[in-house]
């Protein structure tokens, strides 16, 4: 059955999304950083409302469950658009944090420039801070997703300037020092790859499965620290044709957010 990896992981994601709960994405940007910040979380959550979350709520933002069906979604993720969705209601940035801090966020969704073995994130600035080689776009709302939310969720980029020893900037606490956080942290990293867990003893990274066609030795050669692998890594369950045909007919025949294209900035993560 062909698949692309935008809908592997797609698919993989939501089957870890539990009915009852709530996710929150963020409104993105463009190109392949869109496509894995808030594409891909955008499908698994409409594929896990129809296949087996239905009472799943996702936060966009400031925007409530919103409907999530192509034939609804915005033309654009520009503001004019966006506040013209269909949803439940539309809230204030402090509403939105303010749900986290009462711990009723099930799932928060991030990304981030480096990611170290134990799930600690950075997307403030690479190089020292004062100084940086390259600055990026702050912190956001990560600090509130790691400290508050039930599990946090993540797509990136495989490679060893990704996955790092030693984050540079941490944005976004991880499973090494949690203490006097209320939330979960770090609990699943989705590549081109693999997919990654944590160890509950000892917080570190983990090889979970990898992907049809990738194997163990090319996720430990492109991740910068000493990722713990078991004796026996499960292969990544491929797309059902249900699961393709509800993507590609119901949630996103045009490619607005697999292929990015709402952003005006279309992109593919197999062509990086």
């Amino acid at each position: 059955m062909d698949y692309s990896l935008e809908e592997l992981l797609a698919v993989e994601v939501s089957r870890h999304i539990h009915d009852g709960e709530m996710g929150f994405v963020g409104v993105g940007t463009g190109g392949a950083a869109f496509i894995r910040a808030v594409g891909i979380p955008a499908v698994a959550s409409r594929l896990a409302q129809l296949r087996h979350a239905p009472n799943y709520t996702i936060m966009f933002g400031p925007i409530l469950d919103p409907v999530l069906d192509a034939d609804r979604i915005p033309e654009t993720n520009f503001e004019p658009d966006l506040i013209r969705w269909p949803c439940r209601s539309q809230i204030t940035v402090e509403e939105a944090l303010c749900i986290f801090k009462r711990g009723k966020m099930g799932i928060g969704f991030v990304s981030g420039a480096q990611v170290d073995q134990y799930g600690s994130f950075n997307i403030v600035c690479i190089g020292d801070y004062h100084h940086p080689k390259v600055r990026l776009p702050g912190p956001l709302a990560q600090p509130d997703h790691a400290a508050h939310a039930k599990r946090v969720f993540a797509i990136q980029k495989h490679d060893r300037r990704t996955f790092v020893e030693k984050v540079d900037y941490i944005s976004a606490a991880g499973n090494k020092d949690r203490s006097g956080l209320p939330g979960g942290g770090p609990a699943l990293l989705f590549t081109e790859l693999a997919v990654m867990d944590f160890n509950p003893q000892n917080g570190r990274m983990r090889l979970a499965s990898v992907h049809p066609g990738k194997t163990v030795q090319q996720v430990v050669e492109r991740t910068g620290f000493a990722l713990e692998v078991p004796d026996d890594v499960p292969v990544t369950q491929p797309p059902s044709a249900e699961d393709l045909d509800l993507i590609r007919t119901r949630i996103d025949p045009k490619k607005m957010w697999l292929h990015a294209e709402i952003t005006q900035e279309p992109a593919r993560l197999e062509t990086e």
